[in-house]
């Protein structure tokens, strides 16, 4: 007969919790960037609506634009820095599809 333990390690595709310190701080790393760059995301896009409806100053464009890059600039530094690619941060949310859209 197998065990509980068995029939887990035995199902191909399923997620298993991993609890040594070099997991935790990868998956930490990957859960916050992907929060981060979801957040970026979004305030390009709600910055890209603002500009199509003519809502922002030349200066402001200009800051906005400066400042989207920047952090765009720093999410790649980061990613290096933990191993991980964007398409790391992309989690899969089953039947909903994937957390972030394809670019």
């Amino acid at each position: 007969m197998t065990s509980p333990t068995d029939r887990r390690a035995a199902r191909p595709g399923e997620w298993r919790l991993e609890t040594d310190a070099d997991s935790v701080q990868h998956d930490l790393s990957r859960l916050v960037l992907t929060l981060v760059e979801l957040i970026r995301q979004l305030v390009e896009r709600q910055c890209v609506r603002r500009m199509d409806n003519g809502d922002l100053t030349g200066e402001q464009l200009e800051a906005v634009g400066l400042t989207l890059m920047r952090l765009e600039e720093a999410m790649a530094e980061l990613c290096d820095r933990f191993g991980l690619t964007p398409a790391d941060l992309n989690l899969d949310l089953g039947p909903l599809g994937t957390l972030l859209p394809a670019d």
